[in-house]
């Protein structure tokens, strides 16, 4: 079909297209609200400033968050999450600038609320109603690339299997090349069209947009010799190292003085991550704090009136990058010291700690003056559960990737918590399990997920029978 590649070939109108749309929504928006709330389609002046002055915002954010970036085979989900993200900066942006300034006054609090949520609505329903259009258009042959793979049997497998499985990402695999022949087998729907030495041939006498090498980085000698083959050809050469053999942790490609690097294990907490975390841990628990601060009054005191010493226990953990720091904790043990440098875990039935503490802990009311660790950036609200620097120099020899959880702040919940793996960590798989769930967190963090893990937290993370 002669027209198969026409959007291929108009992609940077596609862009400057997302990137009208995306103002034009937020203008009709404007006026949308305008009509709902205050009875009339015409925007005053100092209004139509105000429009304009977010869709200049638009243009200069949006692309921070590669929202015009091809967006092919990524989910809906994480589209909108980016699109939500990047439109509250915006507004946040716009409501910092009227409060300094005092001209928030001068404008209707109700328009300004109901054009927040409709100019999302259109921001949203711009990109739903274009992934659908793409998606019937490359049902119907337009906007495909028609690709050949490179491999072995199994990342070059694994590939195939997905992209098949994957038909609305446009990509046609049109064969399969083995690295060795001999071990070559049909793979479901994608033909074997033969070994490194017949990839050059085919793509020259077929139209073919791309050659995928999935190839071992042991491999090196057989990707440089498919390169020099290929050196004629002008189709589009992507290299997928088999890198899955690792422990991944946030991997991404990014370019340092003009070299690519591949980050094998990376903090999240970047650019607008650590900004969104930060704002989240600062408002959520300086609101959590004026709302616990009575309940945290009457535990001082009955931790003062139940057993001699000091109300607070503070001990030194490692935090984020592994750095030292102090975390707070209402005492509920009687005051002990242990002798040559040991730390033991509390037990069931410890003798050390008093009653009164003993429910503290099995509420984990104990835990609540950590949200002035939180207040002061030492902690999260949400991350691994920060350990004594004793367990820290005991595990790290013993269980692989124990050190990454250090990768963010320490959070006064987690996912492991939620899921059960928190208290004594008497075996070795219990910890384990522990640092499993900790870097899935690390690895998958967003905003949202550390509202449910909050969420959750209050329905079933305050009372947990490994308490104690």
């Amino acid at each position: 079909m002669s027209y198969r590649g026409l959007l291929k070939e108009h992609s940077s109108v596609l862009n400057a297209a997302l990137h009208a749309l995306d103002w034009a929504g937020i203008i009709l928006a404007a006026w949308a609200a305008h009509r709902l709330y205050l009875g009339s389609w015409v925007l005053p002046d100092s209004y139509s400033i105000v429009v304009g002055v977010v869709v200049l915002l638009v243009a200069l954010i949006f692309p921070r968050f590669d929202l015009y970036q091809a967006w092919r085979g990524a989910s809906l989900f994480d589209e909108v999450r980016a699109v939500t993200l990047a439109w509250a900066l915006v507004l946040f942006m716009l409501f910092a600038f009227a409060f300094t300034t005092k001209m928030g006054i001068q404008f209707s609090r109700g328009w300004i609320g109901v054009w927040s949520l409709l100019g999302w609505g259109a921001l949203v329903s711009g990109r739903v109603f274009l992934r659908v259009a793409l998606r019937w258009l490359r049902s119907h042959g337009f906007n495909q690339r028609r690709i050949v793979i490179v491999g072995g049997e199994g990342l070059g497998e694994e590939l195939v299997r997905r992209l098949l499985a994957s038909p609305w990402i446009g990509l046609q695999v049109a064969g399969f090349f083995n690295a060795d022949p001999a071990t070559a087998h049909a793979k479901p729907g994608v033909p074997i069209l033969g070994g490194l030495a017949d990839v050059a041939g085919y793509v020259a006498e077929e139209r073919i947009d791309q050659v995928w090498i999935a190839l071992p980085l042991k491999e090196e000698d057989k990707v440089e010799s498919l390169l020099h083959e290929l050196r004629h050809s002008v189709v589009d050469i992507r290299f997928i190292p088999d890198i899955f053999g690792f422990r991944l942790l946030n991997h991404s490609v990014a370019e340092v003085a003009g070299f690519p690097v591949m980050n094998l294990s990376a903090t999240p907490m970047v650019g607008v991550n650590r900004v969104v975390k930060a704002l989240e841990d600062r408002l959520l628990a300086l609101l959590i704090l004026l709302l616990i601060s009575p309940l945290m009054l009457l535990i001082a005191l009955g931790v003062k009136l139940t057993s001699p010493g000091p109300v607070l226990f503070k001990q030194k953990r490692l935090g984020w990058d592994g750095q030292p720091f102090k975390v707070y904790k209402f005492r509920s043990m009687v005051v002990h010291r242990e002798e040559g440098g040991l730390l033991t875990q509390a037990s069931m039935g410890d003798v050390r700690v008093t009653p009164f503490g003993a429910f503290l802990r099995r509420t984990s009311l104990d835990e609540l003056p950590q949200f002035f660790n939180v207040l002061r950036g030492t902690m999260s609200i949400v991350g691994p559960r920060p350990h004594a620097i004793e367990h820290n120099e005991q595990y790290k020899e013993l269980v692989d990737d124990y050190m990454r959880r250090h990768k963010v702040k320490p959070g006064i919940t987690g996912w492991a918590q939620i899921n059960g793996w928190r208290g004594e960590t008497d075996t070795l798989e219990k910890m384990r399990k522990r640092v499993e769930y900790d870097l899935y967190y690390i690895e998958n963090w967003s905003l949202w997920f550390d509202l449910r893990i909050i969420l959750l937290t209050v329905f079933k993370g305050f009372v947990n029978k490994n308490a104690y």
